[in-house]
């Protein structure tokens, strides 16, 4: 059973992650515009990566040994306040809304198969240091 110490850590982790994605979002919109939702695409893919390679790197085979809460702080906290599936479900409606049929689609479609692939090299590259001799 999670502990008044568990939710503590975890509603940091999720302030720290919702501040870096308004941050990371908004950087990239400015930089890309914001007809193609570029910065939550991004949010998302380095949200997968962190997110497989903190898990693979502090399990039970992993190099890195936290605690419970800190994989929660990690992996519940700050994952999930920076990756955004909520809002890239909302900006794909309103492509499809209005009617800009390519771009929901490419953003569907991107979206899947960077993140996929984005969490299987967090967890390769995890895997990869969890080998590591000495350190």
């Amino acid at each position: 059973m999670a502990t008044v110490t568990t939710y503590f850590w975890i509603a940091c982790g999720s302030a720290l992650g919702g501040m870096s994605r308004f941050w990371c979002s908004g950087f990239v919109a400015k930089r890309f515009g914001g007809t193609f939702p570029w910065g939550t695409m991004l949010v998302n893919v380095v949200g997968s990566f962190i997110i497989g390679f903190f898990a693979t790197l502090t399990g039970p085979d992993g190099r890195l040994l936290v605690s419970p809460n800190a994989r929660q702080f990690v992996m519940v906290g700050i994952c999930g306040g920076y990756t955004t599936f909520s809002s890239f479900s909302l900006q794909t409606l309103s492509l499809l809304r209005d009617e800009e049929w390519l771009l929901a689609g490419l953003n569907i479609v991107l979206s899947v198969v960077l993140c996929m692939l984005s969490v299987w090299l967090g967890h390769v590259a995890a895997s990869n240091l969890n080998e590591l001799q000495g350190a």
